[in-house]
Formats: structure tokens, sequence, C-alpha cells
């Protein structure tokens, strides 16, 4: 009846790491400062600073399909040892999809939302809820993001 108990980190102690920076801690300033635990192990930060160490401020969790449909860079997608594999930013941020269709999904609606987000900028007057492409990309994305 005696044993260790998994303890979440202290704010202090919690870290993440970026590309260029390696490991950073969330700022004690921070709204985030005393969550222990994230769903994801994504954040979106506005604000990074070097004191002591290298702090991140203004940070949002960010689950994966967010990450993927409106991140930047390419989306590539690879079968590495028998697993599906969807990556960004060059591989640097990678995980394994359920199975090949929904990473073949994925990698479609967010090639879908490129090119709509390109007609947009061409056409500014454009409403993209009333155009029917739009509002079925958009729709899905929503649908996507909601149910995760």
């Amino acid at each position: 009846s005696t044993g260790a108990v998994k303890m979440q980190p202290k704010a202090e102690e919690l870290k993440f790491v970026t590309k260029n920076d390696g490991y950073v801690h969330i700022h004690p300033s921070s709204v985030n400062y005393q969550t222990r635990h994230f769903e994801s192990p994504y954040l979106v930060y506005h604000e990074k600073i070097k004191t002591s160490r290298v702090f991140i401020r203004d940070c949002s969790m960010v689950s994966v399909y967010p990450l993927v449909l409106l991140g930047g860079g390419q989306v590539h997608m690879q079968l590495l040892r028998g697993h599906f594999v969807i990556s960004l930013d060059d591989g640097w941020i990678s995980f394994v999809a359920a199975s090949p269709q929904v990473a073949e999904l994925v990698k479609e609606l967010r090639c879908e939302l490129d090119q709509l987000l390109q007609d947009k900028i061409r056409n500014p007057s454009m409403d993209l809820c009333m155009c029917p492409r739009g509002s079925r990309i958009i729709g899905m994305i929503v649908k996507l993001v909601t149910t995760q």
C-alpha cells in the first residue's frame, strides 16, 4: 500500500523546447505560469525574452490539427517504420497520424485552405462564408478542430 506517486512538475520546472533557443520556460508573469499540465505538448507564444534564462509570455496551448492547418511552412507526409508521419517545419515538428487516410485528408485540407487564402488575397472582397467552396472548407476545419 505504499509507493511512488507521479507528481506534476512545479511551475518553475516546466520547460519547453524551441527550434532556435532550446529549452524555454513560461515567464512568472504569464497567466499560464501556474499551469502544470497541458493536454497538448505544443504552445504558441507572442513574446520571448532572455533574462536569467529564456522565457516565453502570452502563450497558449495549441492542439495538433490547428497547428497543422494554420501553422507556417509546408506539410509533409511520409511512411516511417509502418506509421504515417505528418511533419511541419522540415521535420522539426512531427507526429503519427491515426491512419493513412487521416494523414492524407489533413494534408489535402491544408492545401485547400492555403489555396482558399490565396484566392482571398487576390480578391479581398470575396466572402469566404458565402462562397460554396469556402464555406465547405471552413466548416470542415471547424468540425475537425472542435471534435478533435
